[in-house]
C-alpha cells in the first residue's frame, strides 16, 4: 500500500460491466452477519468484507492475503434476503458473487449470492456502488487461495 507498488482499491461502479468487476474482486469474501447494514433514510445498505485480494494471485511473490473492504449500494430501496438467518448474531457468510437482474429504465435487483444456497436481494433505484479497501492487507488465516468445485 501506501510503502509499496500496490494501492488500495477505490472504485465505483455504475453499471452491469461495473458490477462484474465488483463480483470478480469480492468473490470469497467472508464476513459476520454483523457486518452488514442498511441505512433505510440514506437508502445506503453496505457490507465490510474480508476480501480476498485476487488481484495479487499472478505475482511471483504473491502470499495469500485479505483486506477489509467496504462495499457500500446506494440508492437501494428495499433489502430482503434468503436463506440465511440475521438474527443469529454469529453467523459467518462467504460471499460468492455480486450480480443485476435489470427491472426497468435502469431500476432492478442486485443479488448477494452467498454460499450455502443463502442470498441478499437489494432492489435499486440504479447501479450506484462502492467498493474501497479500508485496511492494510492481512496474511489470509488459512494459507490458502480459495477454489471451488465444479
Amino acid at each position: 500500500f501506501e510503502d509499496g507498488s500496490e494501492k488500495p482499491l477505490n472504485i465505483g461502479a455504475f453499471d452491469v460491466d461495473d458490477l462484474k468487476i465488483f463480483s470478480s474482486l469480492v468473490q470469497d469474501s467472508i464476513f459476520p452477519i454483523t457486518e452488514m447494514q442498511w441505512d433505510t433514510k440514506a437508502h445506503r445498505f453496505g457490507l465490510l468484507l474480508n476480501r480476498f485480494r485476487w488481484e495479487g494471485v499472478n505475482n511471483e511473490r504473491f502470499a495469500p492475503e485479505r483486506v477489509q473492504t467496504l462495499l457500500v449500494f446506494n440508492c437501494v430501496l428495499s433489502v430482503s434476503s434468503r436463506a440465511i438467518d440475521i438474527n443469529y448474531k454469529k453467523t459467518i457468510c462467504s460471499l460468492l458473487s455480486v450480480s443485476f437482474e435489470m427491472k426497468k429504465y435502469g431500476a432492478g435487483d442486485v443479488l448477494l449470492t452467498l454460499s450455502g444456497d443463502g442470498s441478499i436481494r437489494l432492489s435499486v433505484e440504479t447501479i450506484e456502488a462502492t467498493l474501497k479497501d479500508v485496511t492494510r492487507p492481512y496474511s489470509a488465516p488459512s494459507k490458502a487461495i480459495p477454489h471451488h468445485d465444479d
